[in-house]
This record gives C-alpha cells, structure tokens and sequence, in this order.
C-alpha cells in the first residue's frame, strides 16, 4: 500500500472502452458492456485508489480524480430530487452536487457517522460530491487481480461498479465516469 499509483495508470484501468462521462446516463448504462474484463485490464500499472466505506461495504474511486476528501459541510436539500441526492454544497465558490450512493444498494438512510466524508470527484468541469461514512484508507493492487462483479450486487449500484478486487476483503471499483454523469440525471437549474 506503500506505492503511489502513476498517474494516468487507475484512469487506463478503470475507462471504459475510451468513452466520455458524456457519453454515460446511469439509467441506460448496459452493465455487462461497461464491466471491465480481463483483456480491457491493462498489463502495468497498479490500480490506485481512495477506499470509501458505504452501507457496510467497501467502494474504491480512482485515485486520480479525487480532488479533495473533507468532513461533509453543511448542505441544502434539493426539493424534488432523485432519492440519491443528498443535497448541494457550496465548494470552493461552486455549487456541488453531493451524491449518497446508499439508497442505490438499498440501504436505509440513517444519520451520517462522524466519521463522515464527502469525497470531491472531478475530471475536466465536471464535479459531484460522494458521501461516505468514511475513508479507510487507499488502494493499491495489481490490476489483473480485478474480477468481474458478482451476481449478488445490488441492481441499483451495478451500473457504477466496474468489477471487484480483494484487498483485504472485497472492493468494489467505482465507474468514475458513470458516477459523474449522475449529474447529467439532475434537474438544471431555472433561471430568471
């Protein structure tokens, strides 16, 4: 754990197939297209990562479009919005969307620990908020130690994971693509 990823490295490894966030809606995402396989697994380069732990399982996101990991700041709710939207923010001047995974694995939604996190993701100008109830710690694995996702993931978090590594007990890989076009899913904003 002691290897810092390269950068780039996590970013080959988790793409899919070259495609965009622009080109993700996380409602029409075909799951057995987007998961990687051991031939869309590059050969070198570690898979690095940030762990987030959410609904008692643990989630990793590439490592290189975490922008910063914070306490979760106070936020406001967003009437209207999808049950996964825990509210926005005011990040660095910006309105930042904040995203709690938790009801897309069917989890309750329960107050947040204080060992609440918001892990900013970003890549070019798109950012989201994800909440967890907290970061353990990062990854660092070989990327042909990836497996493809069991059948026993919740159908709702499926379209976000891209397959499972072991590391100290399974991690999931988050799609960092399809996680940040969850945005695209939001409401914009009414001007007058």
């Amino acid at each position: 754990m002691g290897r810092r990823a390269e950068p780039g490295a996590v970013r080959d490894c988790l793409q899919v197939r070259g495609a965009s966030a622009d080109e993700f809606a996380v409602e029409s995402l075909d799951t057995a297209d987007h998961r990687l396989s051991d031939a869309d697994a590059p050969a070198t380069g570690p898979i690095g990562g940030v762990i987030l732990r959410f609904a008692g399982a643990r989630y990793a996101v590439d490592m290189s479009t975490v922008a910063e990991v914070v306490p979760v700041p106070s936020m406001t709710r967003v009437p209207g919005g999808p049950p996964w939207l825990s509210g926005v923010v005011n990040w660095r001047g910006r309105v930042l969307p904040v995203l709690d995974l938790r009801p897309l694995v069917g989890a309750p939604l329960s107050p947040m620990p204080t060992s609440s996190r918001l892990v900013v993701l970003a890549e070019e100008d798109v950012e989201v908020g994800v909440i967890a109830d907290m970061v353990p710690g990062l990854l660092d694995c070989d990327p042909e130690l990836l497996e493809p996702l069991p059948a026993t993931v919740s159908a709702g978090i499926a379209p976000l994971v891209l397959g499972v590594v072991d590391f100290d007990g399974p991690v999931a890989l988050l799609d960092t693509h399809a996680v940040l076009a969850m945005r695209q899913q939001l409401p914009s904003a009414r001007r007058s």
